[in-house]
């Protein structure tokens, strides 16, 4: 359908021209597009169960923005964009919330750290968000677990279940690395009592009998599919991980010791960022609506039917900081945070299709997978979903040939529907089950 009006209210930003030339200015009804998972079945399905007596909309006004990846720009920018801020002064943190962003529920659908271009300043960013007592939910996004799991593996060098989790992070948290170290090590006596580079190396690696071992470990937790992509996949970042620290300027030494800081940011009780894994939630409910990182197994289905959110995010919580890293890191919990519904990942059947809807959910909302035109809705297994990562990080952008940071958020309310803005796409995407709403 061609645009045909002026969005009213949705956040067109009046303080930087040159933001506000990157958003649309007009709304299509919802595209059936090209590339996309059976997107015309997921519209049709999604008009269907809407207009079913016991869906129900979001009980307030929701902001949905995943997957800023260390890019504040780009997530302060999609702020404004949504509405929710505006800027006061030309640095970051320089927002504060509109009348509509106090009225507003604001969803971070995971994943704000690695990539880049800076992990710390976005952690600032958030915290500024807070402080300015917005309605916020943060979600477990897979790279900021990833990060929490290698930091606690530090503590477990035997365990052939986790003593691989550390390298797991591979390249992409090398500059969170080098922004701590920069920040707070360097230009202090960081190497006094440091363990040598061949220490450093044997606390931060996997031993030599890892490989051997983990398939035996992990039969019968993992799919074959996993374990196969899991050993694969470390024996490239165990072959490529050093040199990509040394690459960054950073020996292992410098490594390890910007790591024990960050245990001392992340995880002690006055660390800067303590607020962070304390914050975070495993899933958010919200009318029909169910808001995660990545997606649903059929256990995780089923648990949400028997025993509902609460429980999830409360047993979330409980693993969290768990002495078993292998069996949270790999277990349906995880699998929320992780799923990309590959044969490696744990399943969604039609039987996990169902008791979602049993749990009282229709339509999922997730990020994980980017998207370069805006956000997609699918339909997976009879499950509607609205793919929301729009690639907001301008390092990712740069690699997949975008330009600048992105800019965009999914808005979802009765009156509106869902209204998908990105800076990528004309139009900001509109679809309602009773029509576009102006």
């Amino acid at each position: 359908m061609a645009a045909q009006t002026v969005i009213p209210r949705i956040g067109k930003p009046t303080y930087h021209s040159a933001i506000a030339d990157r958003l649309p200015e007009q709304w299509q009804s919802w595209p059936d597009e090209p590339g996309s998972v059976n997107a015309d079945d997921a519209l049709l399905t999604f008009r269907h169960r809407a207009s079913k007596r016991d869906f129900r909309w979001p009980s307030r006004p929701t902001v949905f923005i995943s997957d800023p990846h260390a890019d504040a720009e780009a997530f302060e920018a999609s702020l404004i964009a949504a509405g929710v801020a505006k800027r006061v002064g030309p640095n970051l943190c320089d927002y504060k919330l509109s009348k509509a962003g106090k009225k507003t529920g604001i969803i971070i659908g995971g994943d704000c750290l690695d990539k880049g271009p800076s992990n710390l300043a976005m952690l600032r960013s958030l915290a500024h968000l807070y402080r300015l007592n917005a309605d916020v939910t943060l979600l477990a996004g897979n790279h900021d677990l990833r990060l929490l799991m290698g930091l606690l593996s530090l503590e477990r060098e035997n365990d052939v279940g986790s003593q691989h989790l550390f390298v797991r992070m591979g390249k992409k948290v090398i500059p969170l690395f080098r922004e701590v170290f920069d920040q707070y090590l360097a230009n202090t006596r960081w190497q006094s009592g440091m363990p040598d580079e061949n220490a450093c190396r044997a606390l931060l690696f996997p031993d030599d009998t890892w490989f051997d071992r983990f398939p035996y470990f992990a039969a019968g937790f993992l799919t074959a599919e996993g374990i196969d992509r899991e050993t694969r996949k470390m024996r490239k970042k165990v072959d490529t991980f050093e040199q990509e620290c040394a690459d960054a300027g950073l020996s292992l030494q410098q490594v390890y010791a910007a790591a024990i800081k960050c245990r001392s940011l992340f995880l002690g009780n006055r660390g800067e960022f303590s607020w962070f894994f304390k914050k975070m939630r495993l899933l958010k409910k919200n009318g029909s609506f169910l808001f995660l990182h990545a997606g649903l197994d059929d256990h995780m289905a089923e648990l949400l039917a028997k025993q509902g959110i609460k429980h999830a995010n409360k047993a979330f919580k409980k693993n969290l900081m768990t002495q078993n890293l292998f069996n949270f890191y790999y277990s349906p919990l995880a699998n929320v945070f992780r799923t990309k519904y590959r044969k490696a990942d744990l399943p969604l059947t039609p039987r996990g299709a169902k008791a979602t809807r049993k749990a009282g959910i229709h339509v999922l909302v997730h990020g994980h997978i980017n998207q370069h035109h805006g956000q997609r809705i699918a339909l997976k297994n009879g499950l509607v979903h609205i793919e929301a990562d729009i690639t907001l990080d301008a390092h990712s952008r740069s690699r997949e040939g975008l330009d600048g940071y992105g800019i965009g958020a999914t808005l979802i309310d009765k009156k509106r529907g869902v209204v998908g803005i990105s800076c990528d796409y004309p139009r900001a995407k509109v679809f309602h089950p009773k029509g576009a709403q102006q």
